[in-house]
C-alpha cells in the first residue's frame, strides 16, 4: 500500500496523453515516486548535515538533484509571499494558481533607469614603503587609525571606549589564533629542552642540526624567533643560554628553507635597560645585538667569559648582514649606527667596547674598518692607557680590546701586495711616527713592536 496519492499519477498521465491508466501500474508507478522522493530527501539531508546546518534548504536538494543525474528545478526565490487563485473545472474539481502581478506599464516606462554598473578594474598602491604608511586615500588615515584604536577589543572590553570614538554600534571580529599542529607543538618543545640542556652535548647538536636542515619549519619561524627574544630578555646573567640562543639563531639563518626576511627587515629599535626591543614584531637582531653590546652580561665570579658570547654574536651579526642586507637596505646603516654609538660612549663597558668593534667589522669588512674605527681610535687611546698603565682588574678587558683592534686592522692588509722585506731604522722610526700620530700611542706602538709593517702601511695609506 503506497502512501503517495494514485489521482496524482493518474493526472500526470492525463497531462501527457495517456488516458485509462491501470490500476496495478498506478500502484507500481506510486511506489517508484515514493523511492525517488525518498532517494532525493537522503541525499539533501548529508548536504544540510555537512553545512552544519538544521533547516533543509532549496539548495540541498538543488544539489541533491544533481549528484542523481536529474534534471535540475528550474526557477528563483522570491521573498514577496505567493497570492493563489481558485479556479473551478467542473463540480468538486477546484484548481488552484498562482496569480501573476499586473504591470502598468506607464509607471514602468517612467520609472527611473538603474545606475550603470562600473566596469571591473584594478589599481595597485603601496600599503607600506619601508614600514610607514603613505597618505594615500587608499590607506586609512590616521584619524581612522586613531578610532580603530579606540574600538574595544575583547569579550571583556569596555563599551564606553567605543562612544568615545563615535562607534557605539561597532562589532568587533575575534582575533584570528595560529593554530599549530600536535606534531609541530611537540618538535617544539622537544628542540627548546634539547638546546638548553647542558647534560647532554649530542643532544643539543641533534637539536641544532634539525634547526638548520629541516624543511617543514615555516610555520614555527615566528614561535621560535619568539622564544629566542624571551630568553634572551630575561637570562642575561647565564652565558650557556646566551650562547645557545645565538645558536638556534645561526641555525635558522642557515637554513636555506626558511623565509626570515620579514624578521630582519623591521620598522625601528627602541632601547631597553638591557635589550633592544623592537616596537612591532618579534626581530632576530635586537637578540644578537644585545648578547654583541649588552653591558652587563654573565655573572662577575668569571669575567672574562662573556667574550666568547660577543664573538659568537659577532659571527651571527656578520651571516644576517651578508644574507639580508639586500632585501633590507637600511639593515647595515642602522647596524653600524648602533655599534658605532656604542664604541664612542666612554661611559659603556670594555665587553660593550668589545663587542662594538667586532660588530662594526662583522658589517662592512674592512670598509668599515677603514670609515669607521681608524678615524676615533686615536680618540679611544685613552681610554686604553689608563687601564692598561694601571693594576686595575680591567687590565686584562683592555688587552682583549687591544688584541680585537689589531686583528680587525688586519682585515686591511692586501694578501696580494708582496711584504718589504728591507727597510732602515729611520724609516721605521718614521713610520711609526706617523702611525702614533693617526692611531694614538697604544695601538701604534703595538703594530710597530710586532713588525706588522704592510698593516701600518695600509692603515696610513687608507684616507
Amino acid at each position: 500500500m503506497s502512501i503517495w496519492n494514485p489521482d496524482n499519477i493518474k493526472d500526470v498521465a492525463e497531462s501527457v496523453g495517456i488516458n485509462g491508466l491501470r490500476t496495478d501500474v498506478t500502484n507500481i508507478l506510486c511506489r517508484d515516486v515514493e523511492y525517488r522522493l525518498a532517494q532525493v530527501l537522503e541525499q539533501a539531508i548529508r548536504f544540510m548535515k555537512h553545512s552544519k546546518r538544521t533547516v533543509l534548504w532549496s539548495q540541498d536538494i538543488s544539489q541533491a538533484l544533481r549528484i542523481l543525474d536529474v534534471e535540475p528545478l528550474y526557477g528563483y526565490e522570491s521573498t514577496r509571499p505567493l497570492r493563489y487563485g481558485e479556479a473551478s473545472i467542473g463540480p468538486g474539481q477546484p484548481l488552484f494558481y498562482v496569480e501573476d502581478e499586473e504591470m502598468d506599464f506607464e509607471k514602468l516606462i517612467n520609472a527611473p533607469l538603474p545606475k550603470v554598473p562600473r566596469e571591473i578594474s584594478f589599481t595597485a598602491h603601496w600599503l607600506a614603503v619601508e614600514g610607514v604608511q603613505p597618505s594615500i586615500p587608499q590607506n586609512p588615515s590616521s584619524q581612522d587609525s586613531r578610532s580603530l584604536e579606540l574600538l574595544p577589543k575583547g569579550p571583556n572590553a569596555n563599551p564606553n571606549i567605543a562612544a568615545q570614538s563615535g562607534n557605539e554600534n561597532t562589532t568587533t571580529k575575534p582575533n584570528v589564533k595560529h593554530i599549530l599542529s600536535k606534531e609541530l607543538q611537540l618538535y617544539f618543545e622537544k628542540v627548546c629542552t634539547s638546546v638548553l640542556d647542558e647534560a647532554q652535548e649530542e643532544y643539543r647538536s641533534a637539536g641544532l642540526a634539525s634547526l638548520k636542515d629541516d624543511p617543514g619549519l615555516h610555520q614555527l619561524v615566528p614561535y621560535f624567533i619568539q622564544f629566542v627574544a624571551e630568553k634572551v630578555t630575561h637570562s642575561l646573567k647565564d652565558l650557556f643560554v646566551l650562547i645557545q640562543m645565538m645558536n638556534i639563531t645561526e641555525a635558522l639563518v642557515r637554513n636555506q628553507s626558511l623565509f626570515i626576511d620579514p624578521y630582519v627587515s623591521f620598522s625601528r629599535w627602541r632601547y631597553g635597560p638591557e635589550i633592544l626591543i623592537p616596537d612591532q614584531v618579534a626581530s632576530m637582531v635586537p637578540p644578537v645585538l644585545t648578547c654583541l653590546i649588552g653591558r652587563n652580561l654573565g655573572t662577575n665570579a668569571i669575567p672574562m667569559d662573556h667574550f666568547e658570547l660577543r664573538d659568537l654574536a659577532a659571527s651571527v651579526l656578520g651571516l644576517l648582514c651578508k644574507k639580508y642586507s639586500k632585501s633590507s637596505h637600511n639593515l647595515k646603516p642602522r647596524l653600524a649606527r648602533s655599534c658605532l654609538k656604542n664604541f664612542l660612549d666612554p661611559g659603556k663597558s670594555f665587553g660593550t667596547h668589545y663587542g662594538s668593534i667586532l660588530g662594526l667589522h662583522a658589517i662592512g669588512g674592512p670598509e668599515v674598518v677603514r670609515a669607521l674605527i681608524i678615524p676615533n681610535l686615536k680618540d679611544y687611546d685613552t681610554i686604553l692607557k689608563d687601564e692598561l698603565l694601571s693594576s686595575s682588574p680591567r687590565r686584562m678587558e683592555a688587552e682583549k680590546i687591544l688584541s680585537a683592534i689589531i686583528n680587525v686592522l688586519l682585515s686591511l692588509v692586501d694578501d696580494s701586495i708582496p711584504a718589504v722585506n728591507g727597510h732602515t731604522d729611520e724609516a721605521a722610526a718614521d713610520l711609526q711616527k706617523n702611525l702614533v700620530s693617526k692611531v694614538g700611542d697604544i695601538v701604534g706602538n703595538r703594530i710597530a713592536e710586532s713588525g706588522l709593517i704592510e698593516l701600518a702601511r695600509a692603515i696610513l695609506e687608507s684616507d
